[in-house]
Parts: structure tokens; sequence; C-alpha cells
């Protein structure tokens, strides 16, 4: 309870200071929780990201939840928050920069591999769109064919540039939050195939 109460008073204060890098007044309810981990396919998963990680709400039930053989990255830009999540959870590597997901998983010898799935808690509508389309392209990168991407927002805003990224699968209203919020539950959409090397386009070429 203690711990509780003073992860929300500096998530506060965080706020008060960072008002569009940190999103909202509170940390992430047990419900959006709960959510945002409903459909990370636990067993299978070998390698999963949290992205904008703040004081851990979400991070805790990724602990509990994940099997022995998965590896968690925590990316969070805030130093004083992302010292926390390092003391708290030491087995998951933590770094400042979601931006540069490309970078973290070479370094943990990822880049071959990839992950699959990434959650987030980034208030995205609240970055520039340089910054917006950056993020989409690394998440969309650092995933697996077929990866997950779950993230939760305030509003439906980013809903568009999502289904431009990703196949969207599911969208859930959490009433149980404050502020209430959407869970998307998004997947990496395949390759598409160039025309010009589909056989019959090389037959008619030929002709």
């Amino acid at each position: 309870m203690h711990r509780n109460l003073h992860d929300a008073l500096l998530f506060f204060y965080k706020f008060l200071r960072m008002p569009m890098q940190i999103g909202s007044i509170t940390p992430s309810s047990a419900s959006l929780a709960k959510k945002m981990i409903e459909y990370v396919p636990w067993q299978q998963a070998t390698a999963i990201a949290e992205l904008g990680a703040g004081s851990g709400a979400i991070t805790q039930y990724i602990a509990s939840a994940k099997s022995k053989h998965t590896q968690v990255l925590l990316f969070e830009k805030d130093v004083e928050l992302r010292q926390k999540l390092t003391e708290r959870y030491p087995g998951f590597p933590s770094y400042p920069d979601a931006s540069r997901l490309d970078t973290a998983l070479r370094q943990q010898g990822l880049e071959d591999e990839k992950l699959d799935c990434i959650l987030s808690g980034l208030p995205f509508f609240n970055f520039p769109q340089q910054l917006r389309d950056i993020l989409m392209e690394q998440i969309s990168t650092a995933l697996k064919p077929g990866g997950l991407f779950i993230a939760f927002q305030y509003s439906q805003q980013m809903r568009k540039q999502l289904h431009q990224q990703f196949e969207i699968e599911h969208v859930h209203f959490v009433p149980l939050n404050m502020p209430p919020a959407f869970v998307y539950v998004c997947r990496k959409k395949p390759p598409l195939l160039h025309s010009d090397s589909h056989p019959l386009a090389e037959g008619a070429a030929c002709k």
C-alpha cells in the first residue's frame, strides 16, 4: 500500500513537470494492466518489450505472467522512473529511448530473433508527427512476422495511423482507469508482394 501511494504521488509530480511526456496524472489501473497483458501469448513468447513503463504499474503484471524463458525489455525516458524500474526488476534491461528499439535489440542480441510482442503506454498523440512516425516504424521493424503491438491511449485519435501500420484486431474500452482508456490490440501486417516478382507478372513481361 505504501509503495502504491508513493508511486502515485511520484507519478503525479512527474505529470505536473512533464505532462506531454507522462500523459496521465495517475499510473495505470489494475483493470487496464490486466487488459494490456490479456492477449500476449506468454507460453510461446521469447522476447517482449514495454514502452513507457513509467512506475511499473503494468510491468508488475508482466513479471507475474511471463514464462521463465521470456526476455523482457523496458523503455522509460524519465531517469528517476527508469532507475526505480531497474531496482525493482533487475532482470529486465531498461533503456531510455523507445525510438531506438533497433539499438536495444542489437545490444540484447535480438536483432535477428525480434520481439513477439510490444506493449506501450506512450502518449503518442502528445508527440510531434515526425516522432510518431519514427516510433511506428521502429515498432513494426522490431516485431516478428505476425507479432503483436498492444497499446493504450486516452482517445481514438491514433486509430488511423495504427490502422495504416498494423492490423487492428481489437479495441477495448477500459472505463475503470483514470482517465478511461482504449486498448488497441494490433498485429504486424505481412510484407506486401511486389507485382513484378509474381510469376504471372514475369510471364506477362516475356510476351
